[in-house]
């Protein structure tokens, strides 16, 4: 099943391109909910595609859902094909190059010194996780981890890198009200 933006309320800040920013580093997570939403009702989840949104490739997409797969499971929600899911959940990614400065010096203040700086060029990978409630369809849960992903870097490290995005994106799940 797939999600149409013509069927569910999102946010013009998710239509368009993830902007990416900043250099390879810490990761930045980010997560935003529907007021008054009762998370407690909510158990069962399926994968649904956004559509419009940018999708990596078939092995790096079952790295995400099962990242998230893990993380949901130690909340306690339960993975299901059903359509009569509690809650629909999707992602889009961006991957976009930067530019880094690398840059050198032996100033002395005013007027002394020599220096240097080279441009290069980073990935760096972005994903936002949507969590729509079916029966209202409406966006609930949204949540942005930046330099999660890393096409150039080994398998092994970008899984790392995305388990540890997505266990800081979904620490906060579900979000405590007052």
């Amino acid at each position: 099943m797939s999600i149409s933006r013509n069927h569910l309320y999102i946010p013009r800040l998710l239509a368009l391109p993830l902007a990416v920013v900043g250099i390879l580093a810490a990761q930045d997570v980010k997560y935003n909910f529907m007021p008054g939403t009762n998370f407690s009702k909510y158990h069962t989840y399926k994968w649904v595609t956004i559509e419009g949104g940018a999708h990596p490739n078939q092995i790096v997409d079952a790295e995400i859902k099962q990242s998230a797969d893990s993380q949901l499971a130690a909340k306690g929600m339960t993975k299901t094909d059903s359509d009569k899911a509690d809650l629909f959940v999707g992602y889009q990614i961006a991957v976009d190059k930067e530019k880094q400065w690398n840059a050198w010096g032996t100033g002395r203040g005013f007027g002394g010194g020599m220096g240097s700086a080279t441009e290069s060029s980073i990935s760096v990978g972005s994903f936002v996780l949507d969590m729509y409630d079916p029966s209202s369809k409406q966006l609930v849960w949204t949540g942005t981890a930046t330099k999660a992903l890393d096409p150039s870097s080994n398998q092994e490290k970008n899984q790392e890198r995305m388990n540890k995005a997505m266990q800081k994106l979904l620490k906060n799940y579900p979000p405590r009200q007052k």
